[in-house]
């Protein structure tokens, strides 16, 4: 799997806003804290499809300016797959910090948290050509899910920040936040994007309990998970890969498309009685374009 083409050049220099570069079929994002360069290497050398460099989270505050100076010399570095940064919430004093200092640096992409005003999202956009991933992780980001997936042609991705939303909403059990996850899920397909990715399953020994999450989130709209450790890459990656059977069920469906469209139609009953119409195929298609090899 290839990386992403950095959106802006490290020596300052400012390109039009464009669409987004990321790949389509990042089935993990694996939380590096930036204080820890040695297992940002170890990351980069590990299973997940991708590694973001946390400055928020996993940083305690004082150490902040210690590790955005690691993340800025870690984007100078070239990496085998794609690197992107999760800076603290815009308009704080540290997150914007963050943004000055990533404004001249050649980041792949950005993780916006706490994404509630799509003037934020637009000001950061002017602010770092890079790809951005908005985390909404509030009653009102939910709210506003439409207005941010559309506020700047560098949003690639919404997430939602479950831990954080769940204590908004004063919620105590998971299926609370269903209607988010729906809200989420429409709203990115409305505006264009890509699947919403799913959010960090914290417990890190229940992985059964991540399997089974994971699974449904595929099964609901969504593609690709965070993760905070490394155990919990192969569960994830397992549940957005397609299996031997559903590719060789997509190929045959694509393959039998192809067919009856020689005949003139574009609706047929299969082998086993089901109707197969172009919507149908399209999902075929879909799940042959995220068939790793």
């Amino acid at each position: 799997m290839s990386g992403t083409t950095p959106a802006a050049a490290g020596n300052g220099a400012r390109t039009a806003p464009s669409a987004p570069t990321v790949p389509l079929a990042v089935r993990s994002w694996l939380y590096v804290p930036a204080t820890r360069p040695d297992l940002l290497a170890k990351a980069m050398r590990g299973e997940a499809d991708a590694v973001v460099l946390d400055l928020e989270d996993a940083v305690p505050a004082g150490r902040k300016d210690e590790a955005r100076d690691h993340a800025i010399e870690a984007l100078e570095a070239s990496w085998p797959k794609p690197l992107w940064v999760r800076v603290n919430q815009a308009g704080s004093a540290w997150g914007d910090a963050d943004l000055a200092a990533l404004a001249t640096a050649p980041v792949q992409g950005i993780r916006l948290p706490k994404c509630e005003s799509a003037q934020t999202v637009r000001d950061t956009a002017a602010q770092v050509d890079a790809d951005l991933h908005l985390l909404l992780e509030s009653a009102l980001g939910v709210e506003h899910a439409y207005a941010l997936a559309t506020a700047a042609p560098q949003v690639a991705y919404l997430s939602l920040g479950e831990a954080d939303l769940r204590a908004d909403l004063r919620a105590r059990r998971d299926t609370a936040l269903d209607w988010a996850r729906g809200r989420v899920v429409n709203a990115a397909r409305a505006a264009g994007l890509a699947e919403p990715v799913q959010s960090v399953w914290t417990a890190v020994d229940d992985l059964p309990g991540l399997t089974s999450s994971t699974e449904e989130a595929r099964d609901s709209g969504f593609f690709g998970r965070s993760v905070v450790h490394p155990r919990q890459i192969a569960p994830v990656n397992a549940a957005f890969t397609p299996t031997a059977r559903d590719a060789a069920e997509a190929r045959r469906l694509v393959h039998s498309l192809r067919q009856v469209e020689d005949a003139g139609s574009a609706a047929w009953l299969d082998t086993q009685g089901r109707l197969v119409d172009p919507a149908v195929v399209a999902q075929a298609r879909w799940v042959l374009d995220r068939v790793h090899d």
